[in-house]
């Protein structure tokens, strides 16, 4: 009769050092400090606008856009692909969808029917579905590198937006869909913010536990419990702190004695503190970053798409169809191009031709500086999201301070140059 055997505990990573023991990526740390540095500098050259709650607002909305189309840049990357055609799609989507709401829809819903805004955003996905799926059907295929199309895409796609409408600017929006640009229609309010907010920490919390749990299932190594307590505090604290921050900024004077009076309130001598709380496309974004992230982290596509940009042909060998998932990724692309291209095209409340022009440079940047790897494999959905809002904070600063557009430019063109040498020599000394 053989002797029972003791249950043994899981693993626990309560050796090394305190990010090891946080399972903090440390490129992640960097690019915290590099945003705080950013923000902190051009507060003390701005006289102390940039990290005002108008200023922080108003960036959250202007990175939305970009930050939801970097999600899907990193999956591009990460199987060692470009889709350098990211921002004439969202141009010629944005014209597609203004000339719907404008044009088409009046004529048979008439004007401000509450059918014109979800038709518009349906036209939108399936038209940028459909446009990747093309240019993914050509990559995988027919065998064309993926530069050339969507290199070939930039200009026909940038064309077709001009086509479209023979360059005329098309305005103005449905008033419901203006929503998805921000703006005091696109504002949730305190009330809603701070419900959002309870929630996501809710969900922080209950996320660390199931991670926890699974582990202990497993015997995978599980962080001591005062480190997930420390990474929950940090996590719930950061979105309490944006909450605050976002609840911070009031409504325009006009628009909030113009909300008073049809609500019947008196409006005081002093007026009114009207908090314009989250706005739409930030939360959308939000929710786009998550789904990403399911999608790369949780299910099969994601662990294909990640073999792929680690070994293509080992992937070819094991079964999976190389082909169709790559196809199925610049598809994903053209969706997020086609979300993005309602939040551009409600936030100026027109479709012009110029929307989306040098997009691809800030999205491959947003990508490349939040650890995705240009040699493939490697790459994260919250890095690249961060990323964007890197470059967005460097564009709106230098606004602020008055730089002149071309020395932007040069700006952004370094940075995404010193984004990929310290890629390089991050991934010479993990080797």
């Amino acid at each position: 009769m053989t002797a029972p055997v003791a249950a043994t505990a899981p693993p626990s990573t309560s050796s090394g050092s305190l990010l090891s023991k946080l399972e903090i990526d440390s490129r992640m740390i960097g690019m915290l400090a590099a945003l705080a540095v950013i923000w902190i500098g051009f507060d003390v050259l701005s006289g102390g606008v940039f990290l005002t709650p108008r200023n922080l607002w108003n960036l959250s909305v202007q990175t939305a856009s970009v930050a939801i189309m970097s999600t899907g840049m990193v999956l591009i990357i990460v199987t060692r692909n470009i889709d350098l055609s990211v921002g004439a799609i969202l141009g010629v989507v944005g014209m597609i969808i203004g000339v719907v709401q404008v044009q088409w829809l009046p004529a048979y819903l008439g004007f401000e029917s509450w059918l014109t805004a979800p038709i518009a955003v349906l036209v939108a996905i399936t038209v940028g579905g459909l446009i990747g799926l093309f240019q993914g059907w050509l990559i995988a295929y027919l065998a064309i590198p993926s530069f050339i199309v969507t290199l070939g895409g930039l200009l026909v796609w940038r064309g077709a937006a001009w086509w479209v409408t023979a360059g005329q600017t098309i305005a103005p929006m449905d008033t419901r869909f203006k929503a998805f640009g921000g703006g005091v229609e696109g504002a949730l309010g305190a009330t809603a913010t701070w419900i959002i907010a309870a929630l996501a920490c809710g969900a922080i919390v209950v996320a660390l536990g199931l991670s926890r749990r699974r582990r202990v299932r497993f015997g995978f190594p599980v962080r001591p419990g005062w480190a997930d307590a420390v990474i929950a505090a940090i996590a719930c604290g950061a979105v309490l702190g944006a909450a605050a921050v976002m609840n911070a900024y009031p409504m325009p004077t006009g628009t909030a004695r113009a909300w008073a009076e049809a609500r019947g309130i008196a409006w005081p001598s002093g007026g009114l503190f009207i908090p314009q709380g989250v706005a739409l496309p930030v939360l959308i974004a939000v929710v786009v970053g998550l789904v990403m992230t399911f999608l790369a982290t949780r299910l099969r596509f994601g662990r294909y798409v990640f073999a792929i940009g680690g070994n293509p042909e080992a992937a070819e060998l094991s079964g999976i169809n190389t082909r169709w998932t790559l196809m199925k990724v610049f598809g994903l692309m053209g969706v997020l191009c086609g979300i993005a291209a309602c939040i551009s095209t409600a936030r100026l409340n027109a479709a012009t031709n110029a929307a989306g022009t040098l997009d691809e440079l800030y999205v491959i940047a947003s990508a490349v500086i939040g650890g995705t790897s240009l040699a493939g494999g490697v790459g994260t959905v919250a890095g690249a999201m961060l990323g964007a809002l890197v470059m967005q904070s460097l564009q709106s600063g230098m606004v602020l301070l008055g730089v002149d557009t071309p020395l932007q430019n040069i700006v952004v063109g370094a940075v995404l140059v010193l984004a990929v040498w310290v890629d390089g020599v991050y991934r010479r000394r993990i080797k």
